[in-house]
């Protein structure tokens, strides 16, 4: 439930459209009440929106439907009905009737946006608190009303009822009566990811869930099916204006100068202006087309050539100085493991820009008025746009609501948080609602991208073939050369062609598995960005933040080394790996896949069409997963096709298994896509793709036969992240597919036929 809802409303008002039932309670004060002196006391009395009132969480209305109020969204996860499923259990009410309101600022407190892989990990937990906190109210209520101790009563489907003569009962909506809990829980002062509340109430352990566990479907299907569902491009206004942003086709540009009168033949467009901040705005969308194609700017050149070629960007890597690096993990005399090697393997991988490529480019409509600032945005993170729009217009954030609509896809920071502060700005300066659509050149050529990075691995082995000194060093552009949401206007086109001063921040990554080397380095270097500001290679997260690069080095530089040992790669990682998780995971992956050991690649390369297994295995934020690829190459044409892949996946509490599968199974196609298709091409001066022939993606014609999907559940341990970790181990499971497959190593991405053909023409 998210954009059904009538978007006008406030809060309030939306609670008591809705029948909200919202319980008058100021903790054991609500106990002692009779239900005629809590209206009284609760009429025109709603808490303010504060992590700190149970009525933030969760209300229910006069006929027994629940609402959970929820600080993230469903990108594609089947978040909203996990989210119900928790909450329903927690309530003991029909799951069919929880509705999940997600991503309003004006209903929802700040839960960090889609973020991390943590809608569940870190986002269900207040909603499990504040469910179960719920629940000991209403129950406490019914003892008083029934005139039982609580220890004899029980709750079914929110009607709470004696043990021992279930006729004497009483409903959550005949407890409540449409008044607010007034409670408080005790907030952990954090917001974003780290949210969390504490409360009296102990929620459930996993052996009385009667929902959780099972594969509920998902419910925005049928309206993304038969398209009922409003999206982000959809919303209207009255009077609203239609948008294009106009910036230079080439980097480090300025404008000198806009001939208005270029576009005088168009009706009802007109140019709008701040420094370098240049749009077009109409009242009909293809006008405001047209104009932007027509219109004539002057571009000055603030810098010749900013980028290198594209062929010397991984040289411009490794030469490029480091303006930090971090030793994320040290351990033993490395040092001293070289010098006394039998043998040393080397090995480098790299790792292109990459583009988030949604299917269709950003749109958002912002309304800026004197009494507050309203925008609807696909966004991943609507809270932190709330507050970009407010620091960009300079308003208080309580005066801007920002609504999440669903749009097409994000899996990161891509241009949806431009496009909100794009339509802000021009709400302000034109003093009208304003809707901003990208065009697909500013989907794929402005969107932040997945940082270019070049790994490097070097391992020492005994004379018995023990790796007895193991060294990691990525080294690339920051993951974050702007922040990974919108909160500060300085890290978007918008604020930058304003004047507002970047504000990069250093970091990048290291490997994240449980490999017990005696003497082992992991580390990472970041370099200067190729341009300080507005550029269209800025650096951002890309779903996985460089997960999918590390791993695709780390895990083929261990299967190398399985390689120089003589040993099956899979024994080989089991013969490491000190996580007891990780090796069932890696078992389970390898067992379920058929796996065959063996210690070289296959003997056999006869025919047209080669065939190989690849695995690979990674940790990330308590996730473990491991896949088994197998893929076949055609030798004339350079294809590969990942025809089969087996995802074994570890999560924790399994929550939904139907809507964890189809997460899994979304991160395989993805991966893959990145793997073998997805490069950002650029000349001296500008991004060249552009389009989908220009950055193509993968098609159904390349999609897997098979994925096959393990849920290794474990009831006992708190649910961890599913929307990104099974990503950062395809591109690797492929590559050590091909080796298998060909005996040759394919250490760039993306491994495109000619890369495919020029290797094995050279083996």
């Amino acid at each position: 439930m998210n954009a059904r809802i009538d978007l006008s409303l406030s809060r309030r008002e939306f609670l008591k459209a809705s029948g909200a039932l919202v319980v008058s309670a100021g903790g054991p004060a609500f106990i002692g009440e009779t239900l005629a002196q809590t209206a009284a006391v609760s009429t025109g009395s709603k808490p303010p929106l504060l992590p700190t009132e149970l009525d933030s969480w969760v209300a229910i209305a006069p006929n027994g439907r629940v609402t959970a109020f929820f600080g993230k969204m469903d990108m594609g996860q089947s978040l909203d009905i996990a989210i119900a499923q928790i909450v329903a259990d927690e309530l003991d009410v029909d799951v069919a009737k929880v509705d999940v309101v997600m991503g309003d600022t004006a209903l929802t407190c700040n839960q960090g946006g889609a973020s991390g892989s943590t809608g569940i990990q870190t986002g269900a937990r207040p909603l499990r608190s504040a469910a179960a906190e719920a629940r000991r109210l209403l129950v406490q209520s019914a003892s008083q009303k029934l005139g039982l101790p609580v220890e004899q009563l029980r709750v079914d489907d929110g009607v709470v009822a004696a043990v021992s003569d279930p006729a004497k009962k009483a409903s959550y909506a005949e407890l409540i009566g449409g008044r607010h809990f007034h409670h408080q829980v005790e907030w952990n002062k954090q917001i974003g990811n780290p949210m969390d509340i504490k409360v009296e109430a102990k929620p459930k352990s996993p052996s009385e869930y009667r929902v959780v566990g099972k594969s509920l479907t998902r419910r925005d299907l049928p309206g993304k099916v038969y398209r009922t569902e409003k999206y982000v491009t959809d919303v209207s206004l009255p009077k609203m204006l239609h948008a294009r942003v106009i910036r230079c086709s080439r980097a480090a540009c300025t404008v000198a100068g806009v001939d208005e009168s270029s576009i005088k033949n168009v009706k009802g467009a007109r140019v709008v202006r701040e420094k370098d901040f240049v749009a077009v705005v109409a009242d009909h969308e293809w006008n405001a087309v047209r104009a932007s194609r027509m219109l004539k700017i002057s571009w000055k050149e603030a810098k010749k050539d900013p980028f290198p070629p594209m062929a010397e960007i991984y040289d411009h890597i490794r030469k490029a100085p480091v303006v930090k690096r971090e030793d994320a993990v040290k351990k033993g005399d490395l040092d001293g493991a070289f010098k006394t090697a039998a043998r040393v393997v080397e090995a480098e991988y790299e790792w292109p820009f990459q583009s988030h490529a949604s299917m269709g480019p950003a749109c958002a409509v912002a309304d800026v008025r004197a009494d507050g600032v309203t925008v609807w945005t696909g966004s991943q993170k609507p809270h932190f746009v709330q507050t970009g729009v407010a620091r960009l217009l300079d308003v208080p954030p309580e005066k801007v609501r920002a609504i999440w609509v669903t749009g097409p896809g994000s899996y990161g920071r891509n241009d949806a948080g431009d496009a909100a502060l794009d339509a802000a700005l021009l709400s302000k300066l034109t003093g009208r609602p304003v809707r901003v659509q990208g065009m697909r050149n500013d989907g794929i050529a402005w969107d932040p991208k997945g940082p270019a990075s070049v790994h490097r691995g070097r391992a020492a082995l005994d004379a018995s073939g023990k790796v007895i000194g193991y060294e990691f060093v990525s080294k690339g552009f920051s993951r974050r050369n702007i922040d990974t949401n919108e909160s500060d206007p300085r890290d978007s086109l918008a604020g930058m062609a304003i004047g507002l001063p970047p504000k990069p921040s250093l970091d990048f990554g290291v490997p994240a598995e449980s490999y017990g080397f005696d003497n082992k380095l992991l580390a990472w270097e970041v370099i200067p960005p190729l341009l300080e500001a507005s550029s269209p290679l800025r650096s951002s997260h890309l779903r996985d933040p460089v997960g999918p690069q590390i791993q695709f080095g780390s895990e083929q530089f261990i299967d190398e080394l399985a390689a120089a040992a003589g040993e099956d790669p899979v024994a080989f990682r089991l013969k490491y790996v000190t996580a007891p998780r990780d090796a069932a995971v890696i078992k389970a992956a390898a067992e379920k896949g058929g796996w065959q050991p063996r210690q070289a690649p296959r003997a056999d390369r006869s025919g047209d069409t080669l065939s190989g297994r690849g695995i690979a295995y990674a940790q990330r934020n308590g996730t473990i997963v491991a896949v088994v690829a197998e893929i076949e190459v055609e030798r004339k044409s350079g294809r590969i096709w990942g025809k089969k892949f087996t995802v074994a996946h570890d999560c924790g509490l399994v929550i939904n298994p139907e809507g964890l599968r189809y997460t899994i199974e979304g991160n395989v196609v993805q991966g893959l896509s990145r793997t073998l298709f997805e490069e950002v091409r650029f000349d001296r001066e500008k991004v060249t793709s552009v389009d989908w022939l220009s950055y193509p993606i993968l098609e159904i014609r390349d999609a897997p036969e098979t994925i096959e999907v393990v849920l290794i559940n474990h009831p006992e341990l708190a649910p961890t992240g599913a929307g990104e970790p099974s990503i950062r181990v395809i591109p690797a499971a492929v590559a050590n597919a091909f080796f298998d497959a060909t005996g040759v190593r394919l250490r760039r991405v993306p491994l495109t036929p000619e890369r495919v053909k020029a290797a094995l023409a050279r083996a």
